[in-house]
């Protein structure tokens, strides 16, 4: 069975870490380039921001998403994760999007993060995402629009697209048949400088 993270302390966690970090929510949301409201709401919320989110929040707090998502517990240089060992990151999502489980969750330090998302039907994301580094994303299950800067792409079951994940981009089901996708999330190792241009986060349309 896979198990559920408690949503509720990803923000706690959040907190605590940008404490560690002595920043101010005004100086997270500098670094990030996410308003200091919204990073208030992520703090105080008991729902799961998105993927995207959390790797743009964790970088900056020089921590991965796992240690966020009080995952990473290995101390090897190999991780096996088995179906009912995934963790559910977000049950329902209706609060910032969809919901997805963490593939890699005990591997320490990553600098790739894997996941699986699962969409709701209807207006599955809301927001457009940017973010540093690159990303991959494969359809496991029905079919999608993908927006990616002024281009649009039909992707189904089986298609893989990879790209730059500072441009903009967002995706959406297409049709009734539920949409699941495999993602993994490049942004450098989350203890050291990306090698790729700082530009700056944000979510648009928060």
């Amino acid at each position: 069975m896979i198990k559920m993270i408690i949503e509720a302390e990803i923000g706690k966690r959040i907190r605590q870490y940008r404490l560690q970090n002595n920043f101010t929510l005004q100086e997270l949301a500098e670094k990030t380039g996410y308003s200091k409201g919204y990073l208030s709401k992520v703090e105080k919320s008991d729902k799961a921001p998105p993927v995207a989110t959390l790797s743009v929040i964790a970088r900056e707090l020089s921590v991965s998403v796992s240690v966020i998502l009080g995952e990473e517990t290995m101390d090897d240089s190999i991780c096996l994760v088995r179906e009912n060992e995934r963790m559910l990151v977000a049950k329902t999502g209706e609060e910032f999007g969809y919901a997805y489980e963490a593939l890699a969750n005990p591997y320490p330090n990553k600098h790739m993060e894997p996941f699986i998302l699962s969409y709701p039907s209807d207006d599955a994301l809301k927001h457009t995402f940017q973010h540093d580094g690159e990303e991959m994303l494969f359809v496991l299950q029905g079919h999608m629009r993908f927006k990616y800067g002024n281009s649009e792409f039909a992707l189904d079951t089986g298609d893989c697209i990879y790209f730059d994940s500072s441009v903009e981009h967002t995706g959406e089901p297409l049709g009734d048949e539920p949409l699941k996708t495999l993602i993994v999330i490049y942004t450098g190792s989350p203890k050291g400088p990306t090698s790729f241009e700082q530009i700056k986060r944000r979510i648009i349309n928060e």
